[in-house]
């Protein structure tokens, strides 16, 4: 009983999402867009995609696959380091539409 329960724990500490820092995610995906606003590529300093505006399954197909040319900057994705990418994808991950907490506006 005790072998079974370790196991379930092990499975669902492993299917809480990506590890990153949701505070750094949330800060750096918004510096990504006053970067690229700055240079010209998109008008608002506003990310143009909000965590809410997709699943937890959909953004993790996103980062899975690491097609980020949905979210348009690329010089600027191109740029990030994987820490910040994990960052971003932890940030857009826990306010998903459907996670417990999601994002209510852009």
């Amino acid at each position: 009983m005790v072998v079974m329960f370790v196991f379930s724990m092990t499975a669902v500490a492993f299917a809480q999402g990506p590890d990153g820092n949701k505070r750094k995610g949330k800060y750096t995906y918004k510096g990504v867009y006053k970067a690229c606003a700055k240079r010209g590529e998109v008008k608002s300093k506003t990310p143009l995609i909000s965590a809410g505006d997709k699943t937890m399954a959909q953004w993790k197909r996103i980062f899975d696959k690491k097609k980020f040319e949905i979210f348009k900057c690329s010089e600027e994705w191109s740029k990030l380091s994987k820490e910040e990418i994990n960052n971003i994808y932890t940030y857009l991950y826990s306010y998903a539409a459907d996670s417990p907490t999601p994002a209510k506006c852009k």
